[in-house]
């Protein structure tokens, strides 16, 4: 039984890191003892111990321990022995290529299936879709292949922002970026924008948090769903 929260962002405008996610974040792993992070998507390049004491600190205000995925040699072994993972944003295509090199993808497909609580933020998040073709990220490594997790039936665009009106930006919006990405792949895109996340639990994947989402389907016009809606439901 999956337990997860998929959060567009680590960080809302005016508040500190994970602030605005702390209530979920305690309900997460209010069972968890050995929380483990995974830092490989290194935002702006830093290095995985510095990232890694980040979210140690900041877990420490939640009564929650952390240890990081390279306390030991075997990263495996530390992904068996965990009963929580938190996977941390940055660059997506960074962390597939981490976890693809170190052959982490079967083992956490397998501990999250068996009920190990997940969180994820931004590229975090990107990961438990499907792939990570629709990523803002620039490819600066190229994985092995595009297919990640594929936790939920779904691709994720976090960060999602609409056009604005009267902006001289030239260059193309999200939203046309993931029409031209439904030219040559067919699964549904959600638009997941800030302050925004999922909760997946059980059979269920509820959007929360305190915006809409925008819904990508190939060959139909985008849409928005509200919070508290159940996205299983666009897959029937």
């Amino acid at each position: 039984m999956k337990k997860m929260i998929l959060a567009s962002t680590s960080t809302i405008y005016g508040s500190e890191y994970l602030e605005y996610l702390f209530p979920v974040i305690k309900n997460l792993f209010s069972n968890s003892k050995n929380i483990l992070f995974i830092p490989y998507a290194r935002p702006n390049g830093i290095p995985h111990k510095s990232y890694t004491n980040i979210v140690k600190d900041t877990f420490e205000q939640l009564n929650l321990s952390v240890f990081g995925i390279d306390d030991s040699n075997n990263p495996i072994e530390n992904i068996n022995r965990c009963d929580g993972i938190f996977i941390g944003g940055g660059n997506s295509f960074l962390l597939l290529d981490s976890i693809q090199r170190y052959n982490l993808i079967k083992p956490i497909i397998k501990k999250v299936n068996s009920g190990t609580p997940l969180l994820g933020t931004s590229a975090g998040t990107n990961i438990c879709g499907i792939s990570i073709g629709t990523t803002n990220d620039m490819p600066i490594v190229h994985p092995s292949s595009l297919k990640s997790l594929n936790l939920i039936p779904f691709n994720i665009n976090p960060h999602y922002i609409d056009l604005i009106k009267g902006s001289k930006h030239m260059g193309e919006s999200r939203e046309i970026r993931i029409k031209e990405f439904h030219k040559f792949n067919d699964q549904i895109v959600i638009g997941l924008r800030e302050g925004s996340y999922l909760q997946a639990q059980e059979n269920n994947i509820i959007l929360k948090g305190s915006n809409t989402a925008r819904i990508f389907k190939k060959d139909y016009t985008p849409h928005e769903i509200e919070p508290e809606f159940n996205l299983n439901k666009l897959l029937y």
